[in-house]
């Protein structure tokens, strides 16, 4: 589906920092009203949402592999890390009055369903957002992949990656005051620049199945409806065909 033209069904990627605002660490339950009355606002027109959350926030798997920890213990630390974060989302949609599901990739049935891809289609027909935690279940895949996996197996239209800067920049526009913006981009021209959009991974998942990818500041109040309703905001990522 080409800008100018409104989603349907979308996939929301969020980083675990997103929720932990300038403290860096943890869950700032101010942001995360922010983001639950910006995902309100969309779920009220309509728009069938799924959310795939970081948890980078509270333990990043990669970061205690580095440190000498096994990396796949570390990595399933991470996974539990979105659990939680998935957990604080959906109580503050719900406070907003929004109906959601939280379904894990590792069971724990307690707080969250096991993910089925069926059920979770089904939960989205019926208003509800869904939140995956857990990651893909396994170690070794970031929740990237995950948030591409998730949307082609829910039959999203895209993946709206959420950053704290407005778009795909060739340089960090936070250090150098020259860094230009894309406004499109390949999914190979991100693979061959190295640019960090989502890991190669994920951009490759995309890339065979042309599913777009659009990278905006969430920070940004209105920013996320603008992008739902085909607006040119951001960066889009996509085939060369389109």
């Amino acid at each position: 589906m080409k800008r100018g033209t409104p989603y349907k069904r979308v996939l929301l990627k969020l980083s675990g920092e997103a929720l932990a605002g300038d403290a860096g660490y943890g869950i700032d339950t101010d942001v995360l009203g922010v983001i639950a009355s910006e995902i309100k606002e969309i779920h009220d027109q309509g728009v069938e949402i799924g959310i795939v959350l970081g948890g980078g926030n509270i333990f990043r798997g990669i970061k205690g592999a580095t440190e000498g920890m096994d990396r796949a213990s570390a990595d399933y630390m991470g996974m539990l890390a979105t659990v939680l974060n998935c957990l604080a989302l959906q109580d503050a949609l719900e406070r907003e009055g929004v109906h959601t599901r939280v379904q894990s990739a590792i069971e724990m049935q307690e707080l969250a369903e096991p993910y089925i891809r069926r059920k979770a289609v089904r939960h989205l027909e019926k208003n509800r957002v869904v939140i995956f935690g857990g990651g893909t279940g396994n170690p070794y895949f970031t929740t990237d992949t995950t948030a591409a996996l998730r949307a082609m197996e829910i039959g999203s239209e895209v993946v709206i990656k959420a950053t704290k800067v407005d778009g795909v920049y060739d340089a960090d526009p936070n250090k150098d005051p020259k860094a230009k913006k894309f406004s499109n981009l390949t999914y190979i021209e991100v693979l061959q620049r190295g640019l960090k959009v989502m890991d190669s991974t994920a951009i490759s998942l995309c890339m065979d199945n042309q599913l777009p990818i659009i990278v905006f500041n969430l920070s940004e109040r209105g920013a996320l409806r603008r992008v739902i309703q085909g607006e040119a905001v951001g960066t889009l990522v996509h085939s060369a065909e389109n």
